[in-house]
């Protein structure tokens, strides 16, 4: 059989590689020209790619969103104002393109003079097109098949000079060239055989790359690690959990081995004040989940520490709870913020934890001072706060225990979990996605230590809603010089919500079963507008200009908690609310 140029010409450069044909009785393969694909040309957006300086993280343009909570402070503001009250019902899609992946998509996309880069499950980094959704590039690096992900999610990457640095859930920090999405360097930071894993953007401070791993639940040592921005080096490790003999090791048991496997994961990127050079992180609960198995306080678990990010020293810290037994990680972060108190300005912190209190603190070149703590959802467990530490007096009634059944408000997933907070300087309003009126009861038991396996104790496990309740989810309104709550609004679910405040006195926020993505008025929380979505939005929105037009941007894909909480609504109201699809896809609008 004789095979004719024009009929292989005809054959595509893919299916070439694939193709066979019968020559005298035999098979022969046609092999491609080249094992390694060659790249087209560079788009010209990405020619022209600004690199991300220290000066630019540290004041980004207005236009811009170029770190997690788009400045170091942490508020989710936007200074761009085209959006307003009056416009917001004008809202249209501009674009959407589907990831790909399934599974909860939770990262914001970040945004470089009109260059978009998105992380999703999957271990994926898209690279887009800002103003029109033409894909430019996309990254996913395989994961070892004996991983244990837990929340097979990522929050998001950072930018520096002409890279795109990305936390692989195996442990990994990918360095990525912007322009081409080809691998610049990887530099393993833990040993995911030991049940590491990594879910957050990093944070990136004048060349240190800062990032910490998840895993808390399986038992490991939490930690926060710097590594050299250009070289993958690592600069310092510093742990949640202090080995004997280190500061806080009193608070442990002694002459145990507990600092090995005791928690304090880190999971949501922290916030930073250039002017002390500190980095403050939130920390995970201790394990196993009930305190009577580790008697003490526990440091630094369920706590904010403040980082030196030249040494890693922990130069100051604040535990919301001591002991900890109710699963109340402390992961987010307090935001960066000055704000009056008792006729004084306090150069602040302010914090949302998922034990549903407020924390008013104060941030120091050192230490970190308590100012006020109170509730903003239905809280039992804390009778009272130390008006000089902040320490909770605990109603032990309401303390679960090994053999021990307590049931106790807010539930596990807290009056707020790890969604982020947003703070608008104009309204001097902080803004709280927020699940009321739920409640747990748990019963533990001693666990035994397998690597992999989950290190809780956890026997029974019971979501319980309040008799009489008719709401879960609330955005809420609460004003940082005051103290004072200025709105809430009830929404149709829980809610899982990440907030986006902007310049235009409008915010946004998903987080409801029922897939919309809604935009609130910020000084009365009046629902302005709504739009459905392919799933459920748990993502951080973003705002971003581009030829002096602006965008809201969200990825929509449900999942990890948001889900686990679902099913567990499934359980005590059948049939109510309806089941989210999956599918992630990013979003982008604007008024028109």
């Amino acid at each position: 059989m004789v095979l004719s140029r024009q009929f292989l010409r005809s054959i595509s450069a893919t299916a070439i590689i694939a193709a066979s044909v019968s020559l005298a009785g035999a098979q022969q393969t046609i092999a491609p020209v080249s094992n390694t694909p060659v790249p087209g040309p560079v788009p010209e957006i990405l020619q022209k790619y600004t690199p991300v300086t220290a000066e630019r993280l540290k004041q980004p343009e207005d236009g811009n969103w170029l770190l997690f909570r788009r400045n170091y402070n942490g508020w989710g503001f936007s200074p761009l104002k085209e959006i307003t009250p009056d416009n917001a019902s004008r809202l249209q899609l501009v674009w959407s393109m589907a990831t790909g992946q399934t599974e909860g998509h939770q990262a914001p996309p970040i945004v470089n003079n009109g260059v978009m880069f998105v992380a999703t499950p999957g271990n994926q980094v898209i690279a887009v097109e800002a103003k029109t959704g033409t894909l430019l590039w996309r990254y996913k690096r395989p994961l070892p098949d004996d991983l244990v992900n837990l929340h097979p999610t990522s929050r998001g990457v950072a930018l520096y000079g002409d890279k795109v640095y990305f936390a692989s859930a195996d442990c990994v920090l990918v360095a990525l060239d912007a322009k081409t999405g080809k691998v610049a360097w990887t530099a393993k930071v833990d040993d995911y055989k030991k049940a590491y894993y990594m879910s957050l953007a990093p944070l990136i401070v004048d060349g240190k790359v800062m990032l910490g791993a998840s895993g808390g639940e399986l038992g490991v040592r939490g930690f926060v690690a710097a590594l050299d921005a250009e070289t993958g080096k690592e600069l310092w490790k510093t742990y949640t959990v202090p080995a004997p003999g280190e500061p806080g090791s009193e608070t442990w048991p002694a002459g145990g081995d507990h600092y090995k496997r005791g928690g304090g994961s880190i999971w949501v990127t922290g916030t930073y004040d250039p002017e002390t050079n500190l980095a403050f992180w939130g920390t995970g609960n201790a394990a196993p989940w009930f305190g009577d198995q580790r008697p003490g306080d526990n440091l630094y678990t369920s706590s904010v520490i403040a980082l030196d990010v030249a040494t890693g020293q922990i130069k100051g810290h604040h535990q919301y709870h001591w002991n900890d037994s109710w699963d109340w990680d402390e992961v987010s972060p307090p935001i960066v913020v000055d704000y009056q108190h008792d006729g004084r300005t306090v150069k602040g912190l302010i914090d949302v934890s998922r034990s549903g209190y407020i924390w008013q603190l104060e941030r120091t070149a050192g230490k970190i001072n308590f100012v006020a703590g109170q509730p903003y959802v239905r809280q039992n467990v804390f009778k009272s706060l130390d008006p000089k530490t902040g320490r909770p007096d605990i109603d032990e009634t309401k303390k679960p225990g090994t053999g021990k059944t307590a049931e106790f408000c807010p539930s596990l997933w807290g009056g707020k979990d790890w969604p982020p907070v947003a703070f608008s300087p104009q309204t001097r309003l902080l803004y709280i996605p927020a699940n009321d009126n739920l409640c747990t009861e748990l019963t533990g038991e001693a666990p035994k230590y397998v690597v992999g396996e989950r290190f809780m104790g956890v026997k029974t496990n019971i979501l319980k809603i309040v008799a009489g309740a008719d709401h879960v989810g609330e955005l809420q309104a609460w004003n940082v010089d005051t103290g004072k709550k200025a709105w809430t609004t009830n929404m149709p679910s829980f809610m899982w919500g990440p907030v986006l405040a902007t310049g235009g006195d409008v915010l946004f926020a998903g987080g409801t079963n029922d897939r919309m993505f809604r935009a609130f008025d910020a000084k009365t929380g009046k629902v302005l507008w709504e739009t459905p979505t392919s799933s459920g939005i748990t993502a951080v929105p973003v705002s971003f200009a581009v030829d002096g037009k602006q965008y809201i941007a969200v990825q929509s894909g449900w999942g990890v908690d948001s889900q686990k909480m679902q099913s567990r609504f499934d359980l005590l109201f059948p049939g109510k609310y309806p089941d989210v699809p999956q599918g992630g896809a990013i979003n982008v609008y604007a008024v028109k």
